[in-house]
């Protein structure tokens, strides 16, 4: 469920590079000066760029600081997609948040300090429940194709929030201790995951 942006100079670049040092810039003044502290027009300021340019990343302040969130969440699918048919569901659907959520150490404190927002921070709670949404949507299409049943019945949408759960513990425990290992606790998570998945076939009879 991890969101990313990327570094790199606004100008001359790819649309989606663009974008990713827009929600850079705008995550290092919600963390200097507070989120409800920064308007869009100094997130424009600081970018170089007039508002309306920074309206054609972001639809909003609040999307900013999930960045290219559709991006991953379409290589979340691509992971899910490789995996189909290569382990068990519980396996999988480890493997692909342990993968989807893999930052690099160079990246690693910006991407602590973006999380710390996302999770901490009141205005930012409702835009985040509709991100949660679209995750957890591309979770239960991966069970609901291994099941053979919809996305939307009771099973896979159980064993999406299940997942949701792995990611959002393991960030919890990431961010209250600094020297923890991100990937390790979602491998943790995502070990009582399969635990849980395992009897999930006797959920659908």
């Amino acid at each position: 469920m991890a969101p990313r942006g990327r570094s790199g100079p606004l100008g001359g670049r790819p649309s989606a590079t663009t974008r990713g040092h827009l929600s850079d810039i705008a995550v290092d003044l919600f963390i200097e000066n507070g989120f409800d502290e920064t308007s869009v027009d100094d997130i424009a300021a600081a970018a170089g760029i007039a508002r309306r340019t920074l309206f054609r990343y972001y639809p909003s302040k609040n999307s900013l600081a999930w960045g290219e969130f559709d991006d991953h969440l379409a290589g979340l699918r691509g992971l899910l997609d490789e995996a189909a048919g290569t382990g068990t569901l519980g396996t999988e659907l480890r493997d692909a948040i342990i993968a989807f959520n893999r930052v690099p150490e160079s990246e690693r404190e910006h991407h602590r300090r973006r999380m710390h927002l996302l999770l901490t921070v009141p205005a930012l709670q409702a835009h985040s429940m509709l991100m949660y949404a679209d995750w957890r949507q591309v979770i239960a299409e991966h069970v609901a194709r291994h099941f053979g049943v919809e996305a939307s019945d009771h099973a896979p949408q159980t064993i999406a929030w299940m997942a949701l759960g792995v990611a959002l513990a393991a960030y919890d425990q990431w961010l209250q201790q600094p020297d923890a290992d991100l990937e390790a606790l979602l491998r943790d998570g995502g070990d009582l995951l399969i635990n849980a998945v395992g009897g999930s076939a006797r959920f659908l009879t």
